[in-house]
């Protein structure tokens, strides 16, 4: 195992995972039970479609459109399936578990490795597909339960979590001029439809601009 993968990928996880703790406090504070958010967090595990469920449901939005928004941010794992199906070749059970962790985190380490060779490519996938994942559902327990047993959410300022966290795991990944400009366009945009239109609707607006900046962008 190269050291230098197995750095990588141990800090990425831990840091990624730290997030949990705004996610578990920001599943309470929308009213979601424990059990709930870290089903959530075990089941779906995909940092932006989790915060964006439990941001739809807190708002008072439907479940119907909690999944679509979820759903269309989810799409970009799919993609990265694609990817790095050729370099991983699962088969069964462990292709169930490869899909499952195949996230930004996994695939952006996998990739940058790529100058080590496939197998440090391979080890950095699974070694921080699985760190992140232990590490996100350990700190989500943690921050539900401090979220309850604060009482009151909204009286500690935690139903600005969602936002907040949302932010956290998206401006890294700004990284150039043109990734900004579409995410101050996409946030006009859904400060624009909130008044007006259902919760989740303009969630689902930003993904589909998003996705509609992306197609764009690649003609």
């Amino acid at each position: 195992m190269k050291r230098a993968t197995a750095t990588a990928s141990l800090s990425v996880s831990f840091t990624v995972g730290l997030y949990g703790i705004a996610f578990g406090a920001a599943g309470i504070a929308a009213g979601f039970s424990l059990l709930q958010t870290c089903a959530l967090s075990l089941l779906t595990f995909s940092g932006a479609s989790q915060f964006a469920v439990v941001g739809v449901m807190g708002a008072g939005g439907s479940a119907i459109s909690a999944i679509s928004t979820a759903s269309l941010l989810g799409i970009r794992n799919s993609l990265y399936g694609l990817r790095l199906a050729p370099l991983l070749k699962l088969r069964g059970l462990k292709r169930v578990v490869g899909a499952q962790v195949t996230i930004d985190e996994s695939t952006g380490v996998a990739l940058g490795q790529s100058d080590l060779g496939e197998d440090a490519m391979r080890q950095g996938f699974w070694l921080t597909g699985i760190g992140v994942y232990i590490f996100w559902n350990f700190f989500t327990v943690v921050g539900a339960l401090g979220a309850q047993a604060m009482g009151d959410p909204a009286a500690w300022g935690l139903d600005a979590a969602v936002p907040a966290a949302f932010l956290g795991l998206v401006w890294p990944r700004l990284t150039n001029k043109r990734e900004r400009t579409l995410a101050i366009t996409a946030m006009a945009l859904s400060l624009a439809l909130t008044p007006f239109v259902a919760a989740g609707i303009p969630i689902i607006s930003t993904a589909l601009l998003a996705l509609a900046f992306g197609w764009r962008a690649r003609r």
